[in-house]
């Protein structure tokens, strides 16, 4: 076992509070333009190379919590994306269940392969062509394509109105400058999380899904009743 490149996997500090909830006022400041009584539509997107593996059954563990804070807001739509090995991207239904989410989540296994977020991008761009889709949510820690061409289907998004919001794990610089790009050009946020933080991706994650489900009143809600954390973000904004 090479001791020294499992090492360079492993990211090196845990994220800082400011960059949590820089993230978050991010996220709460992002317009969202849905019709009342729609569905917030999602698509949760993941990296499901062979070293995605432990944040994948993290991920499946406690998507959840997405569906559960938007419930009051008339539901959410969420549709599962990821690639793997070699040139495989798969994209599933929209699902309106926390369970079949689940389902779909735990059947799928990570395989090793190079980065294809320009097709996840790609794909979020032809489905909100379709019907409007009210987020994108990336989850990765590394980027082996040319950024230049990411940011060329990034700026297509940003002028179809998907913001991307990407969560990146560990310290990769190369990945945390293309995923800023990412979301800078589609008006999204970028925020960087530890391998340990569980809890730090469900706050996340919890967060978006109320942004997508009911824009940033909805979300100063979720603060309201959550405190900690977000209901300091929430200060922060009205400040």
């Amino acid at each position: 076992m090479n001791m020294a490149s499992d090492e360079k996997r492993l990211p090196a500090r845990k994220s800082s509070r400011s960059e949590v909830d820089a993230f978050l006022e991010k996220v709460a400041s992002t317009p969202a333009l849905k019709k009342p009584g729609e569905r917030g539509r999602l698509i949760f997107a993941m990296d499901a190379t062979a070293s995605r593996q432990p944040t994948w059954d993290r991920a499946a563990h406690i998507q959840g919590e997405m569906f559960t804070e938007t419930a009051t807001l008339g539901g959410l739509e969420i549709q599962l994306a990821y690639y793997r090995g070699f040139g495989e991207f798969q994209a599933g239904p929209w699902l309106t269940q926390a369970r079949d989410l689940n389902r779909l989540m735990t059947s799928v296994f990570c395989l090793a392969g190079e980065t294809q977020i320009g097709k996840v991008l790609q794909h979020a761009v032809n489905e909100t062509k379709d019907k409007k889709v009210d987020a994108l949510v990336f989850v990765g820690d590394c980027v082996e394509e040319d950024v230049d061409r990411l940011g060329a289907i990034a700026g297509e998004l940003g002028i179809l109105g998907v913001p991307a919001f990407m969560f990146h794990e560990g310290e990769d610089p190369i990945a945390e400058f293309a995923f800023r790009q990412v979301a800078k050009l589609t008006g999204g946020a970028c925020c960087r999380f530890d391998a340990n933080s569980a809890h730090v991706l469900k706050e996340l994650l919890a967060a978006v899904a109320v942004f997508a489900a009911g824009g940033r009143r909805a979300l100063e809600n979720l603060a309201q009743k959550k405190g900690g954390d977000v209901l300091r973000i929430a200060h922060q904004l009205k400040r």
